[in-house]
């Protein structure tokens, strides 16, 4: 049974019902607040114009929805990553029993927008790095935080930024997101492409999600973009 799912379907009745009746109808604090960190002292030069980039940090709504205002993103699909292929689907991975963790493949230009600096914005507005196998109001391995590496670079910047982070001690705790070599990524069911832009007053949306659009905005202006890039149809 996925009590995580069926806490957060209830969590969203509750809240329903509260603004149906006028006693919750304003955006309060995400569960996962914006925290301001520097820019990784280490980078590195993709070449091309594409790259990919895959990035777990909770519930993907609201992961995709961060990344999709991003100057430079091409694209950005939720989806599955670290388990294997008959086991990507929510009602599976739902379970936290196939190793996949809800994650977003990100494809951008690296002329635009870097490695370290989606890194940057993940760790600052999209996710609690300090938060082990949960994410706010949703709970289980597969809502860990975690960056899926598909090269020595990707993962050696990732983690001299995360040691980099730590000995700055921007948070309360140690940082626990995980560094795991990419097998595959699976996009997720065609429902939750574009989630946070589809349902904008979904109250999960607006409580856990829509305040970290908003840090983004407020915090990475230089690269904001107002107008989301959609996935649409896969």
């Amino acid at each position: 049974m996925n009590l995580s799912r069926i806490a957060k379907v209830a969590a969203v009745s509750v809240l329903s019902a509260a603004a149906a009746l006028g006693l919750w109808h304003s955006t309060v604090g995400a569960q996962e607040e914006p925290v301001v960190i520097p820019r990784p002292a280490i980078d590195f030069p993709v070449a091309g114009s594409e790259a990919k980039a895959i990035f777990a940090g909770g519930c993907f709504w609201g992961v995709q929805g961060v990344f999709q205002h991003v100057k430079g993103v091409k694209n950005a699909v939720s989806g599955y990553a670290g388990g294997e292929a008959d086991t990507a689907h929510y009602d599976m991975v739902g379970s936290g029993q196939t190793g996949h963790a809800e994650a977003v493949e990100i494809t951008y230009d690296p002329a635009v927008v870097s490695y370290g600096q989606l890194l940057q914005i993940l760790f600052s507005v999209a996710m609690n790095p300090t938060q082990l196998n949960y994410q706010g109001p949703d709970h289980g391995t597969q809502y860990r935080n975690a960056i899926f590496f598909q090269s020595d670079e990707e993962k050696q910047v990732a983690a001299a930024y995360i040691a980099q982070l730590d000995a700055a001690t921007v948070y309360p705790a140690p940082i626990v997101t995980t560094l795991e070599p990419l097998e595959a990524f699976y996009p997720a069911e065609q429902y939750h492409q574009d989630f946070l832009t589809l349902n904008p007053t979904w109250p999960y949306i607006v409580i856990n999600d829509l305040p970290k659009v908003e840090a983004l905005q407020k915090l990475f202006p230089a690269v904001w973009q107002k107008d989301p890039v959609l996935v649409g149809t896969l």
